[in-house]
């Protein structure tokens, strides 16, 4: 299966937003209080999240077809909610996304773009 450079790219950036997220638990002690009391570690986390969800929509159809494990339409979904109920969304529900599932998607991105590499490596001369 050969994965298209857009969809690399994609997969890439979404990875990058993780890492963000990542970083943001790191600064702020990766503590729920924090997260709750602290607007911009919150909004931070919460910009991640809805931009992976927005990328994740630009990814092509085959590539989801052929990752359908991956739970695409939750991802968007959760975007939405961030985007347009930021000020009625559950912070119990967001801490969830980033502490459990962002690790998910960073570790897809991470085996999609080493098995992308791998390909590349593969080539005869």
């Amino acid at each position: 299966m050969t994965i298209s450079e857009r969809d690399i790219s994609i997969i890439e950036k979404m990875q990058q937003y993780c890492f963000e997220i990542e970083e943001a638990h790191e600064s702020f002690d990766r503590s729920f209080d924090n997260f709750r009391s602290i607007s911009y570690y919150k909004n931070a986390v919460c910009l991640c999240i809805m931009q992976i969800g927005e990328l994740s929509v630009h990814l092509s159809d085959t590539f989801k077809s052929e990752h359908d494990n991956i739970p695409w339409k939750q991802i968007r979904g959760m975007r939405n909610v961030v985007a347009h109920e930021y000020g009625n969304i559950e912070d119990e529900i967001v801490w969830e996304t980033a502490t459990e599932n962002i690790l998910e998607i960073e570790q897809f991105c991470q085996d999609i773009l080493d098995q992308d590499q791998g390909q590349g490596m593969n080539m005869t001369f």
